[in-house]
């Protein structure tokens, strides 16, 4: 079978798993950087070159692009779904998944418990969203039209309007989300592939840092998390259609709660902590998917 990894490079520790992976399993894979990907309409069908070159044959596509080529990422994708090629993850479950405040509206009404989350567009209301997320603290989130984010902490009504002028100053969106105290170490991130865990991992933020990144100094370990947690995490990924995610959530006394689900997660911390081939897990599941 032909697997295609869209992804900017092979050496990148995701992509080069799954050319691992994808080989060990008998499967032919090329990694693709979606910026050398051209595409045509107007003719008899579609048309997707590579390197101005006919697109190399492809039974299935497993994306791994980030936030800073999603735009174009995304069109390559959908243009190869155009051709009837199954990804694993669409092009409309990535687009659902990285919009956080989308996600989140996705999440809620699906009847899954998320944060208490308000999006700001203008500080004059602020007694009023504080009020509604449980009062101040409260996690102030940028929603940069990049991709990145970042979270702070705001103490109190006035850290609150400084941050939230600062920030739409620039023309960002935010969200402001309720501050669970007492949830530091309590943060957990349930890796589904193909409907089920995979793997679950608890991520502890180094002292002082909200960021659970391991870049920002944050460790993992494996975690056994409730059948509850199991379940939600399953249908968070079925909520955007994605056979591959990262459900991030805060494991606390009343339940969890999910704040994020991201598509394109790195599999590095999970099969360093938890021992299992995540990325053994994916190829299969892509080759499901093109059999299908």
């Amino acid at each position: 079978m032909h697997l295609t990894v869209l992804s900017r490079s092979a050496s990148l520790h995701t992509s080069r798993r799954l050319i691992e992976a994808g080989r060990a399993q008998g499967h032919r894979v090329r990694v693709i950087d979606p910026l050398e990907v051209g595409m045509g309409l107007g003719g008899e069908a579609p048309a997707v070159y590579w390197r101005r070159r006919a697109f190399p044959r492809t039974d299935a596509v497993l994306p791994r692009f980030g936030h800073a080529t999603q735009r174009y990422g995304l069109s390559v994708l959908k243009q190869l779904e155009l051709l009837g090629i199954p990804a694993l993850n669409g092009a409309a479950a990535l687009a659902a998944s990285r919009d956080k405040m989308r996600s989140l509206q996705l999440l809620a009404a699906a009847g899954l418990p998320v944060p208490r989350t308000v999006m700001a567009s203008d500080p004059a209301n602020l007694r009023e969203m504080a009020r509604l997320v449980g009062g101040v603290p409260v996690l102030v989130k940028l929603l940069a039209a990049d991709g990145k984010s970042g979270v702070m902490v705001c103490e109190s009504l006035q850290s609150l309007e400084a941050a939230l002028e600062a920030i739409l100053g620039l023309g960002e969106d935010i969200v402001v989300q309720q501050y669970l105290r007492g949830a530091r170490g309590r943060d957990l991130r349930v890796l589904v592939v193909g409907g089920r865990v995979a793997a679950a991992l608890r991520r502890r933020p180094a002292r002082g840092r909200f960021s659970r990144t391991l870049r920002r100094g944050a460790s993992f370990e494996a975690a056994e998390v409730p059948a509850r947690h199991v379940e939600i995490a399953a249908e968070a990924a079925r909520v955007f259609g994605l056979e591959v995610a990262a459900v991030d959530m805060l494991d606390l006394k009343g339940g969890p709660l999910v704040f994020e689900v991201n598509g394109t997660p790195s599999i590095r911390e999970a099969e360093s902590a938890c021992g299992v081939d995540v990325a053994a897990l994916m190829v299969a599941r892509a080759a499901e998917l093109a059999r299908a």
